[in-house]
């Protein structure tokens, strides 16, 4: 007989042994098949939820009683990434700051129960959730495909589900408390505290009291030390109004002049001002500036599990410091000199024998709720409609906000946050905030400059404390766990009947692994979707020239090897800024003549770190990036702007090399006439520049700029190299260059960068450091196209001429040739890194493309004088291949191998001394 026991044994083990099965099998990785992952949208009105999903990612909005995000989760992990419900968004209008959504009532911060949700509360004073509608997903901006540089069409608008959600503005707040006064007091020196108060005074010094020399309400005593008086909290009150002076407590701060509610169980939250830091302080932490030669006013009021803690003075209007989770019924009030958590007690590092102090409580009103009126919205608001797009294939929302107004009198958007997440933490500490682990989510809005590397070129995008989160490990409460997408300026802009406003849009790819690859592979495959025009991967010489007949000399050497771009460089005498129509004319001619060749030519302008014709048109009043920017705000901008634009169109030329583009520079200035001053300065240049890259996207130019500016229209930026870098002797240039492209294209596809090749001097270094005479230094131009093109790579070719001999134009012939013959898994291909350039060893990358003939190719660099044997564990999950795969190296006939489990081929490489080996794969 087997015991119940021994049965439960035997099931558990039958359990383990499927399970282990399971896990044997092949699973399904969206980015080697991302088809069967389609976005879809589900309304559940029994439980009044929203839910967008793919089957990658997850995001649940609750629509009642508002509108808020209570599930963010990546569906392949399994990992949720919310801890606590905040705003779907914030805008402040006319100077008032308005939460867009948003619930309240949860009893901590550091994680969300699914049956806390049920519970929560409207965030007071928010705009209200009305109803929401399914559009198709919107184009972002205008994109005339070139088909000839792409190896494969990619959607546009990209695939999936767009819902927008309306939001009416809250009601108009109350200017004062209205409720009914259930107890006031006011606090003098002909009067000693009322009946029911319970007054405890510190031990510190013998004349702590509450009543000084007979003044009701005067306390006296040491700095940092307690007295406070107590009372039961009245029945049916909701709010307390405490009117105090700081006197000549001028140093405490660990127990300051305040009040507190404490709750039965123990529960305290307090709201004290610090005399000597001039600060208030909740259990949110530090927040507020008030002057100690004035008398304080703090307000408490219990609204929806919530306690708000409000301040003003000199009659002012009231100011919310904190808002913090308190859904309990207070016991007690407590008014005086409280501490920390509002309690009594002595700081430890008190000063027995400093001074005493004093300060007064002048007058306490509590008051009960005030009579339930129907709210209506208010009229003189605008509303807001929150906009999210869930793609298909890929784990990766965007949001924006669009906000609209009806009144005859317009209004002024300050600032928004299109997003505001309280995520759960990856690290904790007491002490200094922690830096080192990453959060499983990337995030980068569509506002960006400054930086050719997202993470320095992403503004908007903090992560920053939360005020409301008391119970985190932190001490001082500073850990990085609130996410904030707003300008970092502005945009301070006038909303009307007319004048409609979008924000920028927010991009949220959700992660599903630690591991470096796999989290960039992600990133460069939202690029793919959302910035599909980056894929356009040309090959460009550069030339040092501008005349009529060296440029038609370039178009036709172009055309004879394969070329597909003469750009007009830096120094060659082209003026973009030309309006005469004759100059215009000229260069339509040449680009006639090279479209008929199958090339298109365009030019080079400087922006940034160049005055305006007149000095006034600069941006003032703060420092410029680059020494000096004229400011998009001027006239002389938007001329600048406009001639780039017109002059493509008259012309047809077809690339626009913006060189120093806007980096974010501030305007104070206040008589430009497209902005109004410093506020809205940032958001008008970036406007400003972005609308023309989305004029040129239209037309199909092609753009380089040194900035990442990907997601308004750019196709590449500088793939990070150093210039002066390109005046070292040739062959250190060669290993550089590699590491250059090995390290950028973490970042980014290859094809969003740019490399450069000095053909002709630049910036220095001499015959050394240039490859004229070409066919003089046949073998390092070979291994410039072979380190590039086995990358992907498109370089800046800059100098006279492609080619000089029939011996160089045969080696540029065949590298272009094997480029566009493996242009597929080139462009298309993922890479996967394996090892970086060091001079010392091989070096090397692999090509992934699951879905094309050619799966894989991996590029292998010798930097040594000498042939090297390796064995070389090259990993294909990403091709798709699982349990073979052919391999012909250097164009030899296919050999089949087997894969390890883990999908790896195993190979003994040979790699000539300072040459390359590749390895191509198929099925």
């Amino acid at each position: 007989m087997i015991s119940r026991t021994a049965s439960f044994t035997l099931g558990s083990l039958a359990f383990l042994l499927i399970a282990a099965v399971r896990a044997a099998e092949p699973v399904a990785d969206w980015m080697v098949d991302p088809s069967p992952y389609k976005a879809n949208i589900t309304e559940d009105k029994s439980r009044g939820e929203l839910t967008l999903e793919n089957g990658l990612a997850k995001r649940v909005l609750r629509l009642a009683p508002n509108a808020a995000t209570v599930t963010l989760q990546n569906l392949t992990s399994g990992e949720h990434l919310l801890r606590a419900v905040a705003p779907e968004a914030r805008v402040t209008i006319d100077g008032v700051d308005y939460p867009v959504g948003g619930l309240t009532g949860q009893s901590i911060q550091n994680y969300l129960k699914e049956d806390w949700i049920k519970d929560l509360r409207p965030l007071p004073g928010a705009y209200r959730f009305t109803g929401w509608e399914e559009l198709p997903v919107v184009k972002r901006l205008e994109w005339k495909k070139r088909p000839e540089w792409l190896a494969k069409d990619h959607p546009w608008p990209p695939l999936g589900k767009h819902v927008v959600m309306h939001y009416d503005p809250p009601a108009a707040p109350a200017k004062t408390l209205g409720g009914p006064v259930v107890y006031e007091e006011k606090f003098d020196a002909f009067s000693q505290p009322k009946p029911g108060w319970t007054i405890t005074a510190s031990k510190a010094h013998a004349r702590s009291s509450f009543s000084n020399e007979g003044k009701s309400g005067e306390i006296m005593a040491l700095p940092d030390t307690s007295v406070f008086a107590e009372r039961p909290w009245p029945e049916k009150a909701v709010s307390v109004e405490l009117k105090l002076d700081a006197g000549d407590d001028t140093h405490s701060n660990a127990w300051g002049p305040g009040l507190a509610l404490s709750a039965a169980d123990g529960t305290t939250v307090h709201f004290i001002i610090r005399p000597n830091q001039q600060v208030f302080e909740t259990l949110a932490g530090l927040g507020g500036k008030f002057d100690r030669a004035k008398p304080v006013s703090l307000r408490a009021s219990l609204r929806d599990g919530t306690v708000v803690m409000e301040a003003a003075q000199d009659a002012g209007t009231f100011e919310t410091i904190a808002t913090l989770p308190f859904a309990k019924t207070p016991a007690t009030l407590r008014i005086g000199k409280v501490g920390r958590g509002g309690n009594g007690g002595d700081y430890d590092g008190g000063d027995i024998n400093a001074n005493l102090t004093r300060c007064h409580m002048l007058e306490i009103a509590v008051r009960g709720a005030e009579p339930v009126v129907a709210a209506k919205p208010r009229a003189d608001l605008p509303r807001v409609a929150v906009h999210y797009e869930l793609y298909d294939g890929i784990p990766l929302f965007s949001k924006w906000l669009t906000v609209t107004h009806a009144g005859e009198k317009p209004v002024r958007l300050n600032s928004f946050v299109a997003d505001e997440l309280k995520l759960a933490e990856v690290e904790s500490s007491v002490n200094n905030a922690p830096v080192s682990e990453k959060y499983n989510l990337w995030v980068e809005t569509d506002m960006a400059f400054g930086d050719m590397v997202p993470e320095y070129a992403n503004p908007c995008m903090k992560i920053v404390s939360d005020p409301d989160y008391p119970t985190q490990v932190h001490y001082e409460r500073q850990t990085p766990c609130l996410l904030r997408c707003q300008p970092p300026l502005g945009p301070d802009q006038e909303v009307s009947k007319s004048k409609p406003f979008e924000t920028f849009r927010v991009f949220e790819l959700l992660l599903d692994s630690t591991e470096r690859e796999r989290r960039s592979l992600a990133r460069r495959k939202m690029y793919r979707v959302i910035a599909p025009w980056t894929q356009e991967n040309p090959l460009m010489f550069h030339k040092v020239q501008s005349d009529p007949k060296t440029i038609r000399e370039a178009i036709d050497q172009a055309a004879e090897v394969g070329f597909e771009m003469v750009i007009m460089s830096f120094g060659s005498g082209f003026n973009f800024e030309s309006r005469d129509p004759a100059y215009q004319d000229r260069y339509k001619e040449l680009a006639d003549y090279g479209r008929s060749k199958g090339v298109v030519i365009g030019g080079y302008s400087l922006l940034a770190s160049r005055g305006a014709g007149d000095p006034k048109d600069n941006t003032t009043g703060s420092p410029a990036r680059y020494g000096v920017m004229p400011c998009l705000g001027t006239q002389w901008g938007r001329d600048y702007l406009d001639t780039i634009v017109n002059f493509s169109r008259r012309s047809g030329l077809g690339i626009f090399e913006n060189d120093g583009s806007y980096p974010g520079d501030i305007c104070c200035a206040t008589n430009h006439p497209f902005h109004r001053g410093k506020e809205d300065s940032q958001w008008v240049m970036w406007r400003a520049i972005t609308d023309q890259y989305r004029a040129l996207r239209a037309e199909g130019v092609f753009l380089n700029v040194p900035d990442w500016y990907f997601l308004t229209g750019a196709n590449k930026c500088g793939m990070g190299y150093r210039e002066t870098n390109w005046s070292l002797p040739r062959a250190e240039q060669e290993i550089i260059e590699r590491q250059n492209m090995y390290d950028g294209t973490w970042t980014r596809t290859q094809s969003m960068g740019w490399m450069f090749v000095p053909l002709s001097q630049y910036h220095g270094g001499g015959a050394a450091a240039t490859i004229e005479p070409l066919k003089e230094h046949l073998p390092h131009y070979e291994a410039r196209f072979a380190n590039l093109l086995g990358y992907g790579v498109q370089a800046c070719y800059r100098g006279p001429r492609l080619f000089d001999s029939p011996e160089t134009k045969a080696l540029v012939t065949k590298w272009v040739s094997f480029y566009k013959q493996h242009r597929d898994v080139l462009d298309n291909g993922d890479i996967i890194h394996l090892r970086r350039p060091n001079g010392r060893d091989w070096d090397g990358i692999l090509h992934a493309n699951p879905t094309g003939r050619e799966k894989g190719l991996a590029c292998l660099y010798n930097p040594l004088d000498e042939e090297i044997t390796r064995e070389i564990r090259l990993p294909l999950h990403y091709t798709g291949l699982r349990k073979s795969a052919r391999i012909s190296i250097d164009g030899a006939e296919p050999q089949a191998v087997s894969l390890t489990p883990a999908h790896e081929a195993v190979l003994t490489v040979k790699i000539p001394g300072g040459g390359r080996t590749f390895l191509l794969f198929t099925e």
